[in-house]
């Protein structure tokens, strides 16, 4: 019986295509490439929603950023403190330093690609004594980027603000008043006035409204307008109503006096409203003795009867006829008894 040929393996070297790796066999089965299009288009569409988030976060001014410090334009509004205590810088100053800035200031866009400030001017001072003190320090300032339709909004935003956060002098408030008016944001005083402490009490416009006379006779004139009070401040701004040219002779006394501290400028205040209420009281008084009349005449028939101021009696006419003498004489006789009525 012939012996079986044996068969021997194939040769892979022989093979057109590569043996199959034992690993292949454990490999679990690859996506489809539609599932990894719809994946990167889900990507896609979250980062473009959460980039249109930011972009309006950021445009509504509901976004803090960070911005150097240099761009901001502190002046751009016409600011309603007129100082600023340093102890209270000083603290603010030591906050800064110890914990950062925790509330962001308000700024808008200019159109030379700068930011104009809103509210948050002792922020930034503060942020700018800082920086020059420590030269490593970073001098930037965390902002609400707000964009206010009107210029009214900025100068009502940072009313608001100081309003709850700084307690504002009558003189202060009366003056945004009248800046706001001369920068054409309001068309009258009473408007602005109205529109700027919308928030206010009746009875608190009022007082607001008292001192306008006082800012725009005595504005750049008083050293220390802040300390000026409320008492004071109204009866200035009657005096002031009262007699217009009281404005100048105010400006003269202020100008050429050495005032060097609160109390000095109160002081003669005070004086110069007591010399002006003495003035005008006199000036009333003798304004009434003058206004009365030497005499007053009435006519009767033919003749014109005069009273005169001290009392006495005068019956003018261009002749006394004889018929009447009889009458005068016992009228006169009378006189002791006639009571006239």
């Amino acid at each position: 019986m012939a012996k079986r040929k044996r068969l021997t393996p194939p040769n892979p070297a022989y093979l057109d295509t590569p043996p199959l790796e034992t690993k292949s066999m454990f490999s679990g089965p690859r996506s489809a490439p539609i599932a990894d299009v719809a994946r990167d288009a889900s990507s896609m569409a979250a980062l473009n929603e959460m980039a249109e988030s930011l972009a309006r976060a950021r445009d509504e001014g509901r976004m803090v950023v960070d911005l150097p410090l240099d761009e901001i334009v502190v002046d751009h509004l016409v600011r309603d403190r007129l100082v600023v205590d340093e102890t209270e810088m000083q603290v603010l100053k030591t906050s800064l330093r110890r914990r950062g800035q925790q509330t962001p200031v308000e700024v808008m866009h200019l159109s030379d690609g700068r930011y104009g400030l809103i509210s948050g001017w002792r922020r930034c001072r503060a942020l700018a004594e800082i920086a020059e003190e420590d030269r490593n320090h970073d001098p930037t300032v965390l902002a609400l980027l707000r964009r206010p339709e009107e210029a009214s909004d900025a100068y009502l935003a940072m009313v608001e603000e100081n309003e709850i956060r700084v307690d504002l002098s009558y003189f202060e408030r009366a003056r945004i008043v009248v800046k706001a008016v001369d920068e054409g944001v309001y068309g009258t005083e009473r408007t602005a006035l109205q529109m700027l402490f919308h928030s206010a009490s009746r009875a608190k416009r009022s007082k607001i409204g008292s001192f306008l006379p006082v800012v725009r006779a005595l504005d750049g004139v008083l050293r220390f307008p802040q300390a000026l009070s409320e008492r004071l401040g109204l009866s200035l701004s009657q005096a002031l109503n009262d007699d217009p040219g009281f404005a100048d002779r105010l400006t003269t006394r202020l100008s050429a006096a050495e005032i060097d501290s609160p109390e000095a400028e109160t002081a003669l205040l005070t004086k110069a409203l007591t010399a002006q209420n003495q003035s005008l009281k006199g000036g009333s008084e003798t304004k009434s003795a003058e206004a009365e009349p030497a005499f007053r005449d009435e006519t009767i028939g033919a003749f014109t009867l005069r009273r005169h101021r001290d009392g006495t009696l005068s019956i003018l006419g261009a002749a006394w006829p004889d018929k009447l003498e009889p009458d005068l004489k016992r009228l006169l006789s009378n006189a002791s008894v006639y009571v006239p009525k």
